[in-house]
């Protein structure tokens, strides 16, 4: 049997990571599921609870720090985000790779908790990272205006963070250039196949 993987995979704003672990999902919905995280933060709209996010009260959240049961968490505009070690390794253990979609100081976080493993643990076999870096800083500012969403300052402020994220893509196993989405998608999905024999 493949070993399942806990897939880590860390861009800056515009480098097209959402769109690639898009496609891997619905590609690999069989073999591959989507880290469901939990917030204190109140539901929108249609979000049910499990599936968009787990949903806890302040409190609960800080008993659940307290416990150490986080993989990792960060405190976001006065909410808690969050990713429970014990959903991660529930599926793992069932067999399916669960991925990540996360920024370089939770990717950071996590490597933290799971290096002081010992090197049979499942957490510890499974974890594999992937940075998605844009062809170049000017591609990636034509990216983020061509969105139309944000203003100029916005956008300054996400090119300022992304070249400080990108200065951390060395920590990750695997750097995979998004020039072209089609070609980043087979890089990215073989990447994975590879580390599920490999591992």
């Amino acid at each position: 049997m493949k070993q399942p993987l806990l897939i880590i995979v860390s861009a800056p704003s515009g480098a097209g990571k959402s769109t690639l672990c898009n496609i891997l999902l619905d590609e690999l919905c069989d073999t591959i599921t989507y880290s469901v995280s939990c917030t204190t933060r109140a539901p929108r709209g249609e979000e049910k609870n499990g599936e968009a996010y787990f949903f806890l009260s302040k409190h609960e959240f800080e008993q659940k720090i307290d416990n150490n049961e986080f993989l990792e968490y960060a405190l976001v505009h006065d909410n808690y985000y969050g990713t429970l070690e014990k959903t991660v390794r529930n599926a793992l253990e069932s067999g399916m790779s669960i991925l990540m979609d996360i920024d370089v100081q939770g990717r950071d976080k996590i490597w933290e908790h799971i290096s002081k493993l010992n090197e049979n643990d499942i957490l510890r076999k499974a974890f594999f990272d992937v940075f998605i870096e844009p062809p170049s800083m000017e591609e990636l500012e034509a990216r983020l205006t061509g969105r139309g969403e944000d203003s100029a300052d916005v956008i300054a402020l996400r090119l300022k963070n992304a070249k400080k994220e990108m200065e951390s893509a060395h920590k990750y196993q695997h750097i995979i250039i998004n020039k072209n989405l089609e070609t980043a998608y087979k890089q990215f999905k073989q990447v994975i196949q590879q580390g599920k024999n490999n591992k």
